[in-house]
């Protein structure tokens, strides 16, 4: 790596899935707002609906998500009793024309840890409630070593027809460290279950910054990836928090690759995927050619928002389960982490959400710019500002922001036009937060940019 490219490469930086970030949420919110926003959305919004299953029946060392390993099944048929019955209480909020949601993602933790029967009662309560729209995306997180050929159809038959799988990295030495093993064989195998029951989307996840990896590992990786010709591949760089995430302990810091080594790793993995056919979306995504969202990413209409970099174009996200994030035209909503709050605020016919940001015109302004930024490469803050009623002199301060980043090479400004160089994707969050009126720079609030 480019010694000029060190600075950049260890600032601590949002991953702007969302503006302004959830660390801009406050605690205590009223669930009521929640409710109202709810009421209030326009009778033909389209939705989007995300419902979290925090459960997993193996915890992953390099894990940073909200989830748990229960000690009996009974635990996760009594989450979804409450799931089920909050969805149901929303549902009788909602005055909007069923019929309008687009998509719908199930997230974790690992959604396949229910059954199939809780599965089909959730798509069901939904379905009931706000309305599945005809011909759109239903999208869940599977673990590769519970995918049977009779479960990959079963799935398919409720509707879902995209799904994603964490891989990570197929070497055995790096598996073992991070207490995940599934053989290339076993993840060929999903993958053809998948492909035979009818899935016309499969996204794999890989990671990058993991102990025992190497550039040689990771080329390889991707390679062995490539060969299985997902659709859309996500190359997350590990984040190290044992502070907040107490398993990662099991994980030595002294293993961990660095800075240099995991730019490197991250740099490498790109080259191969791209020599296979893969382009490269916004910050760390990649698809194929007939991909839908490599069409969104060259026309300029991919969005970004918790799931990642998407095509999902909704009025509003409606968020079910612990710890999950929803967000209306008027401001973002996150139910209780803790399942125990969550659970009895449901049984008590509340909200379960307790964290929240009601967002300004100037917050609705500055996201659409990073998003387009985070999506596009390029923005021209100047056009937006004004679009939303704003003075281009807002962001009069950017220029100075981003002397460091131009001079490294990084960025470059042709009046009010900010371009990141295609090479330097990976610092697409650092040059973000030049527009990021909230952003205090501040050691482990948010993970590194390499």
């Amino acid at each position: 790596m480019d010694s000029q490219l060190l600075p950049f490469a260890t600032q601590d930086v949002p991953r702007y899935t969302s503006y302004p970030t959830a660390v801009q949420f406050q605690s205590p919110f009223p669930g009521q707002t929640s409710d109202d926003w709810l009421v209030a959305l326009d009778p033909e919004a389209t939705l989007s609906v995300y419902v979290h299953i925090p459960f997993c029946r193996q915890l992953c060392w390099y894990c940073g998500c909200h989830t748990s390993v229960p000690n009996s099944y009974d635990r996760a048929a009594r989450y979804v009793e409450y799931l089920v019955k909050d969805i149901r209480r929303q549902a009788s909020l909602f005055r909007g024309r069923k019929g309008k949601v687009t998509h719908l993602h199930f997230g974790g933790g690992t959604p396949t840890y229910l059954d199939d029967l809780h599965i089909g009662e959730i798509v069901e309560a939904i379905d009931k409630g706000f309305g599945l729209a005809s011909g759109g995306e239903m999208a869940l997180e599977s673990d590769p070593r519970t995918l049977t050929r009779e479960r990959a159809k079963v799935l398919n038959g409720m509707g879902f027809n995209r799904i994603s799988f964490g891989v990570q990295d197929f070497a055995t030495p790096v598996q073992m460290k991070i207490n995940r093993l599934q053989t290339f064989g076993l993840v060929k195998a999903a993958n053809e279950f998948l492909r035979e029951a009818g899935f016309t989307s499969v996204n794999f996840d890989l990671m990058y910054g993991l102990p025992a990896q190497t550039v040689e590992s990771v080329a390889k990786t991707a390679q062995q990836a490539a060969e299985l010709k997902p659709d859309r591949i996500s190359v997350f760089g590990y984040a190290h928090v044992p502070w907040f995430k107490k398993h990662q302990k099991m994980i030595n810091d002294a293993e961990l690759p660095g800075v240099n080594a995991r730019y490197d790793q991250a740099t490498t993995i790109e080259r191969e995927l791209n020599a296979h056919g893969y382009a490269s979306i916004g910050l760390d995504h990649f698809a194929l050619e007939h991909d839908d969202l490599t069409a969104a990413a060259r026309n300029g209409t991919m969005r970004r928002n918790f799931q990642g970099y998407t095509t999902d174009v909704s009025d509003a996200l409606l968020a079910f389960g612990a710890s999950a994030i929803g967000e209306f035209p008027q401001g973002f909503v996150q139910s209780a982490r803790d399942t125990l709050e969550w659970s009895q605020k449901i049984d008590r016919n509340e909200s379960p959400v307790t964290r929240g940001l009601a967002t300004t015109a100037e917050d609705r302004m500055r996201s659409e710019v990073i998003e387009r930024l985070m999506c596009d490469l390029s923005v021209d803050a100047a056009e937006i500002a004004k679009r939303h009623g704003f003075d281009p002199s807002i962001f009069d301060d950017v220029a100075e922001k981003l002397e460091p980043a131009i001079f490294a090479g990084i960025a470059e400004v042709k009046g009010s036009r900010v371009s990141v160089k295609p090479k330097h994707r990976l610092f697409l969050r650092t040059v973000a937060a030049a527009y990021d009126a909230h952003f205090v720079a501040a050691p482990n609030r948010h993970a590194k940019a390499v």
